[in-house]
């Protein structure tokens, strides 16, 4: 077994973070089509550190997407140190951020996340996750999605994805929606190098969870996007977009982490949706409708794989 620090592994894990952005974009620019290019906004972290965001809009299939880099460092409050778990409030982090809004309501949103993170105390961890949120479920691709997920984790430990499948419903979960944000995924956090592997086998496992997210996505993209679909499915999207935007103001802990470290503020929100709205009290979908079958997934404990 390997006796890599993982201090010694971090200029390899940021660089290759920083490379898996620019590679994500440039998959995601071809499965678009290439109508349209990801800008690119540099920024620093007044703390320490700073990162880059990419963002595309208007393309021809995503509406919006966010692919966002950091590597970040100092010291938090102690309220946010206490908040966040942190064993120490010093810390280091990188990771890659990533959420696609498509234009068209047949094409599922996506998200990803994945992180490294070191505490001053010398304790360090990886953390991440895929979740697919469709406007309408799709069952066949939702199983086929938790089958790839399922397959790169047997690749590292068979205990993974029935571990992680589960940690993702409970994670992605709306507690006042009594549903889940979707058709779940994986997501774990704080896999701790020395009790959960190797700094190499738990940043291996790291890169093969991202390297699946744009081939995987890029073919969704181009088996979906010409659906058809009209004012009705709009609307669904709508309502679909605002339970996305509620989780990640209220519920997600890299929303929270950047805003409590001093984090860019448009950087951190960049994952919210380009065009929402909450309607008031809106009515059931009506009963046996693909609305009304969607909703019927948006639960925990569904055997997906």
């Amino acid at each position: 077994m390997s006796t890599t620090s993982p201090a010694s592994l971090r200029p390899e894990i940021e660089a290759w973070l920083a490379d898996f952005q620019l590679r994500l974009c440039r998959q995601l620019e071809a499965a678009d089509g290439n109508t349209v290019h990801f800008r690119t906004d540099e920024w620093q972290r007044p703390g320490g550190g700073g990162g880059r965001s990419k963002v595309l809009e208007h393309g021809a299939i995503l509406e919006k997407g966010g692919v966002g880099f950091s590597a970040v460092w100092g010291e938090m409050s102690e309220a946010a140190a206490r908040q966040l778990q942190m064993p120490d409030p010093r810390f280091f982090a990188t990771g890659v951020s990533v959420v696609l809004h498509p234009r068209s309501p047949r094409v599922p949103i996506i998200h990803m996340n994945v992180r490294y993170f070191e505490a001053g105390n010398g304790e360090a961890w990886f953390g991440g996750g895929i979740d697919l949120t469709p406007i309408y479920v799709d069952e066949a691709q939702a199983r086929r999605f938790h089958q790839a997920l399922k397959a790169v984790c047997d690749q590292h430990d068979p205990a993974y994805y029935p571990r992680f499948t589960r940690w993702a419903d409970d994670y992605f979960y709306l507690p006042h929606r009594q549903e889940t944000r979707g058709v779940g995924g994986i997501f774990f956090d704080r896999l701790t190098v020395g009790q959960d592997g190797t700094a190499e086998q738990l940043f291996a496992f790291m890169r093969d969870v991202a390297e699946l997210f744009g081939p995987f996505y890029a073919q969704l993209m181009q088996e979906n996007h010409a659906l058809p679909f009209g004012p009705a499915e709009e609307a669904w999207q709508t309502l679909r977009r605002a339970r996305y935007a509620e989780f990640n103001l209220a519920f997600d802990r890299g929303t929270r982490f950047g805003l409590e470290t001093g984090g860019r503020t448009e950087s951190i929100l960049m994952s919210l949706p380009p065009r929402t709205g909450w309607a008031y009290n809106p009515p059931a979908p009506e009963a046996g409708s693909l609305e009304a079958v969607t909703l019927g997934w948006l639960r925990k404990g569904v055997e997906w794989a």
